[in-house]
């Protein structure tokens, strides 16, 4: 049973740019650092580390692991909070899949997570390219689980199948923030359509994952009903990360949610029926992924 959000008695955290002691960072640098780094610009890829300037790409490269992102490095869509360019992409690169199927293999990984930029000048949003680069790396490394974070295809359900069809392990997509914030958050998308892809991939028998950020303008009573909504579509995994504004340009913090809160979350979330939740302030859509694949797998 979950319990009231009146026992959350947490304090806020005073609003402001300085960020509190818990959300210190690891320098990138190291030898598992730059032989990844090494190994992703031999083989031309885009990783959204790099490109969303993820706070753990210290971390996770020093330790062998990066989450590759395919489609390009140019995004159609201008999130307020995402650091990716925003602008016209460039031609297709039909290659792309048999790289990362290398790199993966080359790699020798137990799980590779895969994410893109969104396409919505192509008439299935890339998700051909999705298909195929899950064969190669089914091909080229069979004994690697795959995680796909796929954008939302304009509600393309067609296109969605081509990718559910290729049987990834998890298919996550992000449903980022509260409906009330999706104006400001993510303006050329929609909750309710998120939601509906969320849906549609637990109803074929996969497992599903979203991932939400917090600090952002939402307040606990609309995390709790996203809670809800999610527990509704049997959505498997949550994770939940502090929002880090990437630039000036973009949507400032709201507030810096406490390790303590982020921990409530975790109870709160897993209580009313989401089998596992990561959540702390560090948490990102892929941070600890094979992990979560382990622990889902032991529910």
């Amino acid at each position: 049973m979950s319990i009231s959000l009146s026992h959350l008695v947490l304090p806020d955290i005073p609003k402001g740019p300085r960020k509190p002691s818990w959300l210190k960072m690891r320098m990138p640098g190291g030898e598992g650092y730059a032989k990844l780094k090494k190994l992703i610009d031999d083989n031309r890829l885009h990783t959204v580390c790099q490109s969303a300037k993820c706070p753990n790409i210290g971390e996770c490269w020093s330790a062998g692991t990066a989450t590759l992102m395919i489609l390009g490095d140019v995004c159609t869509r201008s999130c307020g909070f995402c650091h990716i360019a925003t602008g016209r992409p460039p031609e297709l690169d039909l290659d792309e899949p048999r790289r990362v199927g290398h790199a993966v293999a080359v790699m020798n990984l137990g799980h590779v997570v895969i994410t893109s930029v969104n396409r919505d000048e192509l008439p299935d949003g890339g998700a051909s390219i999705w298909a195929e680069t899950i064969r190669q790396i089914r091909l080229q490394s069979p004994g690697t689980s795959v995680e796909v974070l796929i954008p939302d295809f304009c509600g393309n359900w067609d296109a969605l199948q081509l990718v559910i069809d290729q049987k990834p392990e998890i298919l996550a997509h992000n449903i980022e923030t509260v409906p009330s914030q999706y104006y400001r958050v993510r303006p050329q998308a929609k909750y309710r359509r998120s939601l509906e892809l969320l849906q549609r991939v637990k109803q074929q028998g996969l497992t599903s994952k979203t991932g939400m950020m917090l600090g952002i303008g939402e307040t606990r009573d609309e995390i709790d009903s996203v809670l809800d909504d999610l527990v509704g579509i049997g959505c498997d995994i949550l994770t939940l990360g502090q929002y880090l504004q990437p630039t000036y340009r973009h949507l400032p913090v709201d507030r810096w949610v406490t390790p303590e809160e982020f921990e409530f979350w975790k109870y709160h979330g897993e209580s009313k029926g989401i089998r596992h939740i990561e959540s702390g302030p560090m948490v990102r859509s892929s941070y600890h992924a094979e992990k979560q694949v382990h622990a889902h797998a032991a529910v």
